[in-house]
């Protein structure tokens, strides 16, 4: 048998095996048997060395035509078990999108957060600037400043956590009612701000009171401002948050910073007033401190007590947000139960 005929069989062996290969592993495999270094092609070449001069050009022509074919043969086998391997992937992991998706919940600020942005919105309204400060302050201003020295007995009521003998933990954010006294300009008109923001206390935690919690405090300094720019500015904050159904009222009590100085409580929301566990059976719950700021915190800032006055407040969001909800108990905002929090829906 001549070496064409040779050739023309392994030709037909090879395209019979190509066509019998049902992956790409088998496929691999013809590839290397027949057109690799040791595959029976290269071997019947061998003996083109035997041919005569005329015969070899014939001979190594086919050949390569041989070779051809076989490669040609073999890639598009390839590509078919490639495509079908993809197909059968695709149909095992094929999804029906006809489904309806999964739905993505969507965050919202806190309730506490909320309130904040509520009571924010409100002064703003009401030409107040907005000052908020760092949670680690210094002593002067936290309590110095604010007419409370080093031996005032009004401290142990707020002892709060300490970094050094000087830097604490904020016990209010009225630190930011003497910064911002000291810089601003009264020649420009009056100071108007409020100042939001988390504060430390010694508190023990029970329905009402939390170590860590919410401020929202106030100031107003100019000329002519009288307690009943305070009580109308108080009057119109319980207004705006919770309507004409619960009372407030006024009652004297003593803050360092402010004098005179007074409480404001808004009837009980769990008891309307009867007097329950939440009330401590009073009827009411105090929900910020107020009163027309005293003359020594604005001499300490560099102001003159004789020509300015005003009224500071500090209100508490945690607890204004038990009274709009009903929540009786504090702690509830804290403890990150994703089925108590989704309830309060961001307003508007």
């Amino acid at each position: 048998m001549g070496l064409q005929d040779k050739l023309n069989d392994l030709l037909q062996q090879g395209l019979k095996q190509v066509e019998e290969s049902v992956n790409l592993e088998s496929i691999n495999d013809v590839r290397v048997k027949m057109l690799g270094k040791k595959g029976p092609i290269t071997e019947v070449l061998r003996g083109m060395r035997d041919l005569s001069a005329e015969e070899r050009p014939k001979v190594g022509q086919f050949a390569n035509e041989v070779r051809d074919q076989l490669t040609n043969a073999i890639d598009e086998q390839r590509a078919k078990l490639e495509n079908a391997k993809l197909n059968d992937q695709l149909k095992k992991e094929a999804i029906d999108v006809t489904l309806p998706g999964n739905s993505v919940a969507q965050g919202q600020p806190h309730v506490i957060q909320q309130i904040i942005d509520e009571l924010v919105d409100l002064f703003i309204g009401m030409g107040y600037v907005v000052a908020e400060g760092d949670e680690v302050e210094e002593d002067r201003y936290n309590f110095e400043m604010l007419n409370l020295p080093k031996d005032h007995p009004a401290r142990d009521m707020q002892d709060t956590f300490y970094v050094t003998p000087e830097i604490l933990m904020r016990t209010q954010t009225s630190p930011m009612q003497a910064r911002t006294l000291e810089t601003h300009d009264f020649s420009k008109g009056p100071l108007k701000m409020v100042s939001p923001g988390k504060v430390y206390r010694r508190d023990t935690d029970d329905a009402t009171h939390s170590h860590q919690f919410h401020q929202v405090e106030g100031l107003v300094i100019g000329k002519h401002i009288t307690m009943a720019d305070l009580k109308g500015t108080l009057e119109v904050v319980a207004q705006d948050l919770f309507g004409d159904e619960l009372e407030v009222r006024l009652r004297p009590s003593y803050f360092p910073f402010t004098e005179p100085s007074v409480e404001a409580d808004i009837t009980c929301f769990n008891c309307h007033g009867k007097g329950c566990a939440v009330c401590k059976y009073t009827g009411w719950i105090e929900v910020l401190g107020a009163g027309m700021t005293h003359p020594n915190v604005l001499k300490m800032a560099g102001v003159d007590p004789e020509e300015y006055g005003g009224f500071a407040f500090g209100l508490g969001p945690d607890r204004f947000a038990m009274l709009k909800y009903g929540v009786n108990d504090i702690r509830d905002f804290y403890q990150n139960d994703v089925r108590f929090l989704t309830q309060f829906d961001q307003k508007g």
